[in-house]
């Protein structure tokens, strides 16, 4: 009997304090996950920020799960899916897991746009990386919409920015915090905001 493809989700709601997200499963299309989770429990929609899908959906909520709750007390409520983290945090946390796995996809939905990460078999994009484009540690990259922000390259997916190490998404979010353009979901693909030497990370191509 063939195995089903399933989900594990991060979800986030605008009416929850700013770094609350439920991680969850279903073997149901997210899009249509996202509408049956929305009853008076919550006074606005859930919206999803991040799914990781593959065969072994069951195995990784639980692993997710337990390896949070096994070095935190992150579980806002122990009988329940909903936890105190960023929603960028979690995200980071599927993207490691479905590195596991031998058929899991990432989708980070973020700014009204679905980007997805394809870990094994399949080619439906990558997760961005400095090195792969021909940036090195020291390079510097400016945020687009106000270049008053810079940040330094200080690994493969990572920046120095005010003496402390960021992730592209999670800094575009403060960013915007201090700007008070944040969007609903908080979601962002970190390297569409920034640029180096004048073009969008998004837009360099890889090096061969």
């Amino acid at each position: 009997m063939e195995n089903k493809r399933g989900f594990v989700y991060v979800l986030t709601n605008p009416s929850f304090k700013e770094d609350w997200v439920k991680i969850g499963k279903s073997k149901r299309l997210p899009e249509v996950l996202g509408k049956e989770l929305y009853n008076t429990a919550v006074p606005l929609p859930y919206e999803i920020y991040a799914t990781l899908e593959t065969t072994k959906y069951h195995e990784a909520e639980k692993l997710i799960h337990r390896s949070i709750d096994r070095i935190s007390d992150l579980r806002i409520n122990k009988n329940r899916e909903f936890f105190n983290i960023a929603p960028d945090k979690a995200y980071e946390i599927l993207v490691d897991i479905s590195l596991l796995l031998d058929d899991a996809i990432v989708k980070l939905f973020g700014d009204n746009v679905e980007v997805s990460n394809t870990i094994a078999g399949r080619k439906a994009g990558e997760i961005f990386d400095f090195y792969s484009r021909g940036l090195k540690d020291g390079d510097e990259v400016e945020f687009i919409e106000d270049h008053n922000f810079k940040a330094i390259v200080a690994g493969t997916r990572t920046v120095l920015f005010e003496g402390e190490i960021w992730y592209l998404s999670p800094l575009t979010r403060e960013i915007f915090t201090r700007l008070n353009k944040v969007n609903s979901s908080g979601a962002y693909q970190g390297p569409a905001y920034f640029s180096y030497k004048g073009k969008r990370l998004v837009d360099i191509p890889k090096k061969n």
